[in-house]
């Protein structure tokens, strides 16, 4: 537990105007954390939420409170009034356009930050679309066609909760650690192409961002009941869309149900089926081996975009990059019964929160093929401790709105930045903010490979020369 004074200093003030756009669990996660840290007057943030969620504990901490949905109609009617040059829009919702409401705040002058892209309701699973169109692939293209490169304009951060966002800063600090532990560079890189040649140089083939949750509520899931520890139409939503990962330059061949997108910067393919549904081999240090599902987020295409290494316009470099995420066992069994009834949700939906009796979230990036084997750096972040450092949080929410936190200090410090992603930002600056609340960060080397006793079993069709290639990884 850090000292009272590190959790209760001012990173930065604020004079503008806040308004949060939804107020599920990671919104009334950051808000104590937002009047802990930045200097603003509650009475100077608004919530505006589709629904009554959380209404009591914004009442709590004196914040204002509107329960308007947002559409694409009456978008502008809403938001218009509430914003102005120099406030600032936290997007926490869902069905909600990220970029309609980044075009919005660029027009009237006000920052913006949001934890993930969002489509319009219904993008996710729109019948209309190609698996290509409805990809976060294309979510993201559409966000950065915002970036205008030399242009100041107000900063917008883009996908920034703790994956995507915070696990962007584990792997450049990984790869500093890596680096430092193998004698290979003492430098800390500056720029883009820097940080892709230290990658390379290290030789990372893949990097998965691991993930073990093991909460456990005093309550069980039952039949019809979605239990999840963090937003569950966030979490349905991205199972839906296909299995996206970044392709690294080291993979001999696409999987037979991979595609490729005929836009867009190129850094990822897409498999044809839902991630939720599609099921990877990786590591962490107290769970060990596990099977994971491979849910499409930003931070799979950004992460491997960010760090290729290009040559006279050939990618000469490119590490695989990718979700491996093992859920609470609750989660597993509620998508379990979802796919049973071909992705149709549930009546009845339960995110744990007071009734979590045990537990831990245990979030990392991998990093995968390098002269140390395995390299896994990240949060351990326990149910007692999330409860002992901020009310309102799991271990699960806990790990996101602290890397909201450390978003929103960096563009009120940056704050004509224009539109960036977590991978452009000041790595320190971010882990130094959201440190306190990240329970024990870690990092653990291992000779894990997706290999690993599966000869001594099986028969399998595995590809031994190379135990980094995705066709050893991926369950099939």
């Amino acid at each position: 537990m850090p000292p009272v004074a590190v959790r209760d200093m001012k990173h930065a003030a604020f004079r503008g105007r806040l308004v949060m756009l939804g107020f599920g669990s990671i919104g009334q996660g950051v808000l104590p954390l937002i009047l802990r840290h930045i200097d603003m007057p509650a009475d100077r943030i608004r919530i505006v939420s589709g629904d009554t969620r959380g209404q009591d504990v914004a009442a709590s901490y004196g914040v204002s409170f509107a329960v308007t949905p947002v559409t694409r109609g009456n978008l502008r009617d809403i938001l218009v009034p509430l914003l102005g040059a120099g406030d600032f829009l936290l997007n926490l919702s869902v069905d909600v356009s990220s970029v309609a409401l980044i075009g919005l705040c660029r027009e009237l002058g006000a920052l913006y930050l949001d934890t993930c892209t969002e489509p319009w309701a219904g993008g996710y699973t729109d019948p209309s679309l190609t698996p290509s169109q409805r990809s976060n692939y294309a979510l993201r293209e559409s966000a950065l066609a915002l970036a205008t490169p030399g242009i100041p304009q107000p900063t917008a951060v883009l996908a920034h909760g703790a994956n995507p966002g915070l696990v962007s800063h584990f792997v450049k600090q990984a790869l500093l650690n890596l680096a430092r532990d193998t004698g290979a560079s003492a430098i800390v890189p500056a720029t883009q192409a820097e940080w892709a040649a230290l990658a390379q140089a290290l030789g990372v083939k893949a990097i998965h961002i691991a993930e073990r949750d093991t909460q456990l509520a005093n309550r069980a899931k039952q039949p019809g009941e979605f239990v999840n520890t963090w937003s569950i139409d966030g979490f349905v939503g991205e199972g839906c869309q296909p299995a996206e990962l970044g392709w690294g330059t080291h993979e001999k061949a696409l999987p037979p149900d991979g595609r490729r997108h005929d836009f867009g910067c190129d850094a990822a393919i897409y498999l044809l089926r839902p991630g939720a549904s599609t099921r990877v081999r990786s590591w962490t240090p107290l769970e060990g081996p596990f099977h994971g599902y491979l849910i499409t987020h930003n931070e799979a295409i950004s992460i491997a975009d960010y760090y290729s290494v290009r040559d006279d316009g050939r990618v000469a470099y490119r590490p695989t990059v990718h979700y491996a995420y093992h859920p609470c066992d609750d989660a597993v069994l509620s998508i379990h019964e979802l796919a049973g009834k071909n992705w149709k949700m549930q009546p009845s939906q339960r995110l744990m929160m007071d009734e979590i009796e045990s537990g831990i979230d245990e979030l990392g990036v991998l990093l995968l093929g390098h002269a140390r084997g395995a390299y896994w750096y990240g949060s351990r972040l326990s149910i007692e401790d999330a409860r002992r450092l901020a009310p309102h949080n799991n271990a699960t929410s806990l790990q996101v709105t602290a890397a909201v936190l450390g978003g929103l200090v960096w563009a009120i410090e940056n704050p004509l930045a224009g539109a960036v992603e977590a991978d452009a930002l000041d790595h320190a600056r971010i882990l130094e903010v959201a440190g306190p609340y990240l329970g024990e960060v870690v990092g653990v080397y291992s000779d894990w490979t997706p290999l690993l006793d599966r000869e001594k079993l099986f028969a399998e069709d595995i590809d031994r020369a190379d135990p980094w290639q995705f066709r050893n990884v991926r369950v099939v």
